[in-house]
């Protein structure tokens, strides 16, 4: 049986937008929410929680995703290495740099193609742009 969950990507401007929405079509019956994590993001994938729970194939319906590439594209991304780069920071900033380095030269992964990346490595999942 085939599983429907429907993004409404007008509703993510934002990183921390993005988690609202998986949290809120996702997270559906669990006391708790993911993260501002993609790694959480990835978790949330293959462990089925929430929504996702005993699927084994799902339909991943993303709603105006042109808005959440645009709210998640360069700039976004650009923010969020340089958050993770900042002084004190505990994240590898050599890793951050690089990704950092190479989204400026304009052939480094944005934010929402991680996304993509992310969701292309479940198999059982089908992204379906509308």
């Amino acid at each position: 049986m085939v599983k429907r969950i429907e993004i409404d990507g007008n509703s993510i401007n934002d990183i921390a937008s993005f988690y609202e929405e998986i949290n809120r079509v996702c997270m559906i019956g669990e006391s708790w929410l993911i993260g501002h994590s993609l790694d959480a993001f990835n978790d949330l994938l293959f462990a089925g929680y929430g929504t996702l729970q005993g699927a084994q194939s799902v339909e991943l319906v993303w709603h105006h995703m042109d808005h959440s590439r645009n709210a998640l594209g360069y700039q976004t991304t650009r923010a969020y290495y340089l958050e993770k780069l900042r002084p004190g920071s505990p994240y590898n900033k050599i890793m951050f740099n690089e990704k950092l380095e190479a989204l400026e030269r304009g052939n480094g992964e944005t934010y929402f193609n991680t996304i993509l990346s992310i969701i292309a490595e479940h198999p059982n999942i089908k992204l379906i742009c509308d």
